[in-house]
């Protein structure tokens, strides 16, 4: 239906319609369509071009066999003729026989890639035409016994095709149109038949004839429809897809600072730990805290503090590898960073340049007992795979010792946890960059 607007995207993919989401006015489309009856549907302008990209494939494999098997089914047929029949019957067949397997050839050729909606309808229509025009002409060159049975043939290789190919109606209207004159024509000047008995025939033929084209109008409607249920079930499988990852990200986002939260984060080192590598230093972890954030919150206000998380939040963010370090806010005003595959001088160097770069942003905070300006004070535990009996709780109990004990020895400071085995570190390994 609606065939004379209809096109097929050179080269186009069937099913290509499946990677491209219907936009709003496509889905009001579909849904109108589908809350309508069914015998309306009625499929346009893009939504035309989604079902003939999606239907081309199959309804080309159908055409190309029906072409191919009536092209053998002719050629074995005036081959058993030529065994069966009398030289004299089977010459006068040869000729009208030979026009139906090239044209049945030609027409699968045109089918067997995509093609504009013209250049499909055009070869259909005239393949058919020269097919039926061919079995019809092999029982009125031979006359006789043939003639009447030869057009009763075409008329049921008409049929067959309109019930099997998935075209616009107004191709299989035309199919049935042409297979009836053709047969009415030849039939008004078989010398056998009266006139009566050629309208008689004609008519009787016509009643299955237009029943088979009302049977694939159904069918094309029902196959539209279902196209439409894809598109509206595509729309919603996409809108869910959509909706479970906006509830993804929420889920392992803070909502305040827009980073990592502390769900995300213990599931992400989870899997860091269980691929623990053989050599190297596996990971540092930093914890970092806001220092004297209470009286911060006390003194200028609950939104004044939220701003300051999400500054000092950014800040952290500018001073890590984007690609592989994790930030995370761990709970109020701490935050927990882990760092892979770094060594003890790099790890101490990234928790100075995050000290020092909040220090230098200058946020109020005229209640600290450290400066007139937001501080930070962090804490640093290592873990490389010869320390195998350190487990993950292990080493973020560690970065919460050396947090705490950067904030005895004054906040505003990077503190190293030392294990006991470990080599005792200088002032300057323990303690960087006091204000």
């Amino acid at each position: 239906m609606n065939d004379a607007k209809s096109t097929s995207s050179e080269g186009s993919a069937a099913g290509s319609f499946s990677l491209r989401p219907l936009n709003g006015a496509m889905a009001d489309e579909v849904e109108r369509l589908l809350s309508g009856r069914t015998r309306d549907i009625r499929l346009t302008g893009d939504l035309r071009r989604r079902y003939d990209e999606k239907s081309w494939r199959q309804t080309a494999k159908v055409i190309r066999s029906w072409m191919i098997w009536v092209a053998f089914v002719d050629i074995l047929t005036l081959a058993l003729n030529a065994i069966l029949l009398p030289p004299q019957v089977v010459l006068t067949m040869v000729a009208p026989a030979c026009l139906l397997p090239p044209a049945a050839i030609l027409t699968a050729l045109v089918w067997s890639k995509p093609r504009a909606a013209a250049v499909q309808r055009a070869s259909l229509l005239v393949g058919m035409c020269l097919i039926l025009l061919s079995v019809a002409l092999v029982g009125v060159f031979a006359g006789g016994e043939f003639y009447e049975r030869h057009l009763s043939i075409m008329l049921f290789v008409a049929t067959s095709a309109i019930t099997i190919f998935s075209v616009p109606l107004a191709w299989t209207v035309a199919i049935a149109c042409y297979a009836l004159c053709l047969y009415f024509i030849l039939q008004w000047h078989n010398p056998i038949l009266d006139a009566g008995s050629v309208v008689a025939a004609t008519l009787f033929f016509s009643c299955g004839i237009i029943a088979t084209v009302v049977a694939r109008r159904t069918m094309n409607i029902l196959a539209q429809k279902t196209f439409l249920l894809d598109c509206r079930d595509q729309r919603r499988v996409a809108e869910l897809a959509d909706a479970n990852a906006r509830l993804e990200r929420l889920a392992r986002t803070d909502p305040l600072t827009g980073i990592a939260n502390r769900r995300w984060m213990m599931e992400t080192l989870e899997g860091l730990w269980r691929n623990d590598r053989e050599t190297g230093v596996v990971a540092a972890m930093l914890m970092c805290d806001i220092d004297h954030f209470k009286a911060l919150n006390d003194k200028l206000g609950h939104g004044e503090g939220d701003r300051c998380l999400v500054k000092v939040a950014g800040i952290i963010q500018s001073c890590v590898r984007a690609d592989r370090d994790l930030v995370s806010r761990h709970g109020g005003e701490e935050f927990l960073i882990v760092l892979p595959d770094v060594d003890e001088d790099e790890a101490i160097a990234v928790a100075k340049r995050i000290r020092e770069s909040v220090e230098a942003a200058a946020l109020p905070n005229p209640s600290s007992g450290v400066g007139p300006s937001v501080t930070l004070s962090v804490g640093v535990a290592l873990k490389s795979a010869l320390d195998t009996d350190i487990s993950l709780a292990n080493l973020q109990h560690e970065a919460d010792m050396a947090l705490y004990r950067a904030k005895e020895a004054g906040r505003n400071q990077v503190c190293v946890f030392r294990r006991p085995h470990q080599a005792a570190p200088s002032a300057t390994e323990q303690i960087a960059a006091r204000r």
